[in-house]
This record gives structure tokens, sequence and C-alpha cells, in this order.
């Protein structure tokens, strides 16, 4: 790459893929969300959930969709490593966000309308070699869905080869892109934080990683990875609920027909729906994890420091701080204190996580997976990254992190400059990875990178590993 002169944003490289006035498309999936829209925008125009609906044998996607139903099961395309498990899925999914959502409809060709008949009903029938026919293969050919538009998609740092040539196939092969890039998340994090050598903090749905970048690049030593992220949180919610008194039931709100305002505490006074048929336990959690995602984003809290939530004396000091009261969907309500903070206090300290089953090793917790990355990384390096610590993903959003954080990094590494780039806007956190690609694929100097057409011909899938580093 070293030899290339970069690009002039004023010359169009339509050599590499077919001219500047196209824009490119980026897909960023995940486990919780799959982002999509068009490079050089400000944010994502269509966000989907990754859990899509099954019935019948065929997939419906989109939230509108995911409505109680007799045999309606709530799939994932993904596993909770963020890594691809049902390439089928994810195809259909993808080329529903890309394709259905993305794009205007296509016009009919003439051939198809059915309006270019003779005055006698008769279709012209093709020559008798069958021009025609061909003719009309070629034209379908073109019209592959995406032949129009370069695609960067985003990656897990710790996706696999396999996986990587998979994405690029299907984008070749099926959906039939002139161009096609592969970016690991991280990095576009970094980037859209304006930042090419950094250590960035990603607290998502399913898991937390923590990776460091120099120069745009990962440093593959230091991807660290721990479960602890909203769906752990969501779990840690519910041993709470199970075990305060009075005891909270999950009662999700397709189920509440209609309810009466009770005091805090009090049982809930509410109807709630019949169905004459068995709802799904998938459809029933999925519902339930909307209310889950409501109270993290509404009352828990991270404890801001600097002494950790289980040091002896603390909770007194917990307990001073003001409450907050959740209503759930039947109604029933009550304040929570200082248990707001105890229940995300598991992703700083093992000690304090909720029973055994949910608790994670030391290892696993934040300030453990930045010390072995940083461990991983030359020692030279480490002053500039701390200096460059950049927080994405939705979990990370909850109130408090960031000031704990502080607190931790100051701990572990007295004397160092440390600062934090967190986005202010909620958007720019939850979509930290989509933005860094919609930057990355609009730059001029970008556009002699992709992998063309031509190259993917010449070399098969094997080309991504090579070039996506």
């Amino acid at each position: 790459m070293s030899h290339q002169q970069p690009l002039s944003s004023s010359v169009q490289p339509t050599d590499i893929y077919g001219g500047d006035e196209v824009s490119a498309l980026v897909l960023d999936p995940g486990y919780c969300n799959t982002r999509a829209g068009y490079a050089g925008e400000e944010m994502p125009k269509q966000v989907l959930p990754s859990f899509y609906g099954h019935i019948n044998g065929r997939d419906v996607f989109g939230d509108e969709y995911i409505v109680p139903k007799p045999g309606f099961e709530v799939r994932n395309y993904m596993n909770r490593d963020s890594v691809v498990e049902d390439w089928d899925a994810a195809t259909r999914m993808w080329e529903h966000v890309l394709v259905k959502r993305l794009q205007p409809e296509r016009s009919t060709p003439p051939s198809k309308n059915g309006l270019n008949v003779n005055d006698d009903g008769d279709v012209p029938m093709e020559d008798n070699d069958g021009n025609n026919n061909n003719n009309e293969d070629a034209v379908d050919a073109l019209e592959k869905p995406l032949a129009e538009n370069p695609l960067l998609m985003t990656e897990a740092p710790w996706n696999s080869a396999k996986a990587r040539e998979k994405a690029i196939e299907i984008s070749m092969e099926t959906w039939g892109v002139p161009a096609f890039w592969l970016s690991k998340t991280p990095v576009l994090a970094a980037f859209a934080a304006g930042k090419a050598t950094a250590l960035v903090i990603d607290v998502g749905g399913a898991n937390t990683s923590v990776t460091a970048i120099h120069d745009g690049m990962v440093l593959k030593r230091s991807i660290q990875r721990s479960p602890v992220g909203g769906v752990w949180l969501s779990s840690q919610i519910r041993k709470m609920w199970d075990g305060s008194e009075p005891k909270v039931d999950v009662v999700p709100r397709f189920m509440v027909e209609s309810k009466k305002p009770v005091e805090a505490g009090a049982p809930a006074e509410a109807n709630l729906r019949k169905f004459n048929f068995d709802i799904h336990p998938s459809f029933r959690a999925y519902e339930e994890e909307r209310v889950l995602t409501e109270f993290k984003e509404s009352v828990v809290e991270v404890w801001r420091g600097p002494q950790r939530f289980m040091t002896p004396g603390t909770e007194d000091a917990v307990r001073t701080q003001p409450g907050r009261v959740f209503e759930m969907p039947d109604g029933s309500n009550q304040m929570w204190r200082e248990q707001r903070f105890k229940v995300s206090e598991g992703m700083w300290d093992e000690t304090a996580a909720y029973t055994e089953e949910g608790r994670v090793t030391k290892a696993q917790t934040i300030p453990a997976l930045i010390k072995a990355a940083l461990e991983g990384v030359d020692v030279d390096l480490r002053p500039n990254i701390l200096g460059n610590v950049v927080v994405t993903g939705s979990t990370s959003l909850l109130n408090g992190f960031n000031d704990r954080l502080n607190h931790e990094l100051t701990q572990m590494y007295p004397g160092v400059k440390i600062k934090i780039h967190a986005a202010g806007l909620t958007t720019e956190r939850r979509f930290g990875a989509w933005i860094g690609g919609s930057i990355l694929a609009s730059l001029g100097t970008f556009h002699q990178m992709w992998i063309s057409r031509k190259e993917y011909d010449e070399n098969g899938a094997g080309i991504v590993e090579k070039r996506c580093k």
C-alpha cells in the first residue's frame, strides 16, 4: 500500500469503484441491533433489532412485525460474541435492511411490466435464436440489488477468517457490490472520536471489549472481552427483583390490557390479556428485555467512587443518594435506592455481583480488562494510549459510568495523564462504529483502498484476509 499516492478528493477513482457520485453503504451488525445507512451521513438511516421473527417457516424482520401470534418465535442471527451464527438469516436480514429499507423501489423492466402487449393481446415473442432471453439475463445480472453501491461492513476484532471470507462472498456474489471493505469496530469507534491511536472501551449489549489501536490498526495482543454488557446487566436486575421484598414479577407490556394506579409497594391492579394460543418463551423473553432496558435507562446508576461500593462504610454514603421510582407495565411501582447502584457494581468488582451464576471472574471486570489490554501493548505506547481513552457502546450510557472509569484508571495508573473521550450525544455513543465507518467510507483518500470486484474475481474471497488487516 505504501507506494500508492493518496488520491485527492477531487479525483474520482472511476477505475476503482465506478466514480464518486454514488454513495457507499455502511453496515454495522451487532447482537442487539443492526445499523445501516449511507457513508457521509451523521446517523444510520435504519436501525433494526438483530432479533427477528420466525413463523410458519419464514422470517420477518423489523420491530413492527414482532407481535404475539401462534407459533411466533424470536431468533437472533448472531451469538453473544457478536459473531454471525446463522448465515442464511444474516444474509436475508442484511439484504432486507440494505435493499428494501434503504434503496428506492426499482421499476420493472419494460419486457415484464405487462404494458407492452400487442393490440391482439399477444406478447411479442423473442427471436428464434432466443436473443431476447439472453438480453434479459444480462439485464438481470446487471440488476443485482447493490450493483451500484460499494459496501463497508464492520466486524468484531476477534472475527474468524472464515466469517470474513463469507461476508465478502455474500456481498460480491449475491448482491453484486462493485467494491467492499471490512473494518474492525474499535478502529471505527476511534475514528468517530477523531483518534487514530486510542484505547477503545466498548460496553455493548452482549459484551464489553477493550482494544488498543495504534495508527488505525488493532494491536492484536491487546484484544480483551468479557460477557459484562447490557444482557448481563439485565440478568443482574432479574436477580435483584427476585430477591426484593415484595418479589417483583416482570409482566411485559403486551400482556397488560388496562391498569389502575396503586401506592408504592402495593400489588398491581391490572387486567391481563388472555391469548387463546401459547406465547413462545423466546417472544416473552424478548418483550421482558424491553422492560429491563427501560429500567436500566431510567433507574440503574454506576457508583461513582472514589471508594468501591463494597468498601466498609460506603453503603451509608450510598443510602444518602436520592432514590428513583420505577413503574412496571402492570402499574406496580416501588422506590429503588442503594440497590440501583449495587446492580451495576459487578462490572467493576466481581465480589458485588448478585448470585454465584451471575458472578464474573476478576479477570472479566472492566478494570482487569483494561489492565490486561495495556499489558499486551509496548511500554512506550502506553502513555499515548491512556491519553486517548475512547468510550463507546450503549451500556456505557449508564449514569456515572465515565466518573467511575476515571477513578479506576487514576488509581491503576497514578502519575499518567488520562483523558477520556466519550461522546455527549446518546446516538453518537450508541452508533460509534457506524459513524466511524460513515466517515471512513466518505473520505476521498480512502477510495483507493476498497477491494474492487476485479481484485475479488482475480484473487477470490481470500483477498479480504490480505487487505483488511
